[in-house]
């Protein structure tokens, strides 16, 4: 059983940053591939970013790639998404998620993650 504790969600305006955090529990963490992913209101979640077990691979939507930043430090068990440059189609609540299938590559795919933590809020004011 993975517990996963999303953190660092708020309201800002258009054009600040904000770095959320997910936290997670379960002795194997490094071998986890871990992703973001969103869901704004009255839409379906949404692929953001994925990062390998190691770190060494990352894969971005289109819609935040160059602004959104995935990383991961597996001493403190911990997956971060920088955001810079935030915009109003941004706002969304996001969701850690992790795959605990061993992969060498990360996979953008919601059906492919079997844990998830319970979400941030993020606003973004124009």
């Amino acid at each position: 059983q993975v517990q996963l504790v999303e953190s660092g969600g708020g309201l800002v305006q258009a054009g600040d940053s904000l770095r959320l955090s997910c936290a997670a529990s379960g002795r194997t963490f490094n071998s986890y591939v871990m992703g973001w992913f969103r869901q704004a209101p009255g839409k379906e979640r949404v692929f953001v970013s994925t990062i390998s077990w190691s770190g060494s691979r990352t894969i971005y939507a289109d819609s935040v790639k160059g602004r959104f930043t995935i990383s991961r430090d597996n001493a403190k068990s911990t997956v971060y998404l920088q955001m810079n440059s935030l915009k109003p189609e941004d706002t969304a609540v996001y969701y850690c998620a992790a795959d605990t299938t061993v992969r060498v590559v990360p996979l953008p795919h919601a059906a492919m993650y079997d844990f998830w933590g319970q979400g941030t809020q993020v606003t973004v004011s124009s």
